[in-house]
């Protein structure tokens, strides 16, 4: 039998970001600046991006990549929506951490593949009683997707959406993330990255101001 996908919550100890979906916003590196990184540069490396997250197992990798092998075409049509979906929640979300308006475009094209995601949703009874869980279906190439979706709409219509935040790198890292700090003052997608760079960037810029007034006092004196 082949291994279930469960729905991620929408937050996710886990998850380096805080949710899957915003794992998803992040597969592109630099996504604020002139020149983001695109990281799923074929279908391969969306699978290898779901296992990581646990969204898939090996054995379902294993054969969604023999299935993306015998319909190649359809990989690529898959992989094309998934960095449109990818897009879409990227806006939505860097929208709601500035406080402005979703764009429609994205918002629309984040509820088409959630009203796609929905219809695979399946309830299932266990002992400890009844758990999402999606349809059966082994073939389909863009199942690693809907729980994305689903993760996209729990978090927007969960109290920690105003806790959405985006790394505030001047040079446009934009990396997604839910902030957890006890006074929301997150600022960057980690301090050992973009973090240490604006405290290093500060202290140089402090040194700089130091040295010209101790410049200034010394022709002063002259």
């Amino acid at each position: 039998m082949n291994a279930r996908i469960e729905p991620k919550p929408a937050e996710d100890p886990g998850s380096p970001a805080g949710a899957l979906c915003l794992d998803f916003a992040n597969t592109a590196e630099w996504h604020a600046s002139n020149d983001p990184q695109e990281r799923l540069t074929g279908y391969a490396e969306l699978l290898a991006w779901a296992k990581r997250r646990g969204v898939l197992g090996q054995k379902d990798v294993r054969a969604l990549s023999l299935e993306a092998a015998r319909r190649p075409q359809e990989a690529v049509r898959v992989l094309r929506r998934a960095v449109e979906l990818r897009e879409a929640i990227y806006q939505v979300f860097s929208s709601l951490a500035h406080a402005k308006p979703a764009p429609h475009a994205a918002l629309d094209l984040l509820n088409a593949g959630l009203a796609e995601s929905l219809g695979q949703a399946r309830l299932r009874a266990g002992p400890a009683g009844f758990t999402w869980g999606w349809a059966e279906s082994p073939g389909a190439l863009d199942r690693l997707l809907w729980p994305v979706t689903r993760s996209a709409a729990e978090l927007l219509t969960s109290e920690l959406a105003s806790r959405v935040g985006q790394c505030q790198d001047d040079r446009g890292c934009g990396w997604l993330f839910i902030d957890t700090s006890r006074n929301h003052t997150r600022r960057w997608c980690a301090m050992g990255d973009c973090g240490n760079r604006a405290k290093a960037r500060r202290h140089y810029q402090r040194t700089q101001k130091l040295r010209a007034q101790g410049a200034l006092e010394q022709a002063a004196k002259t």
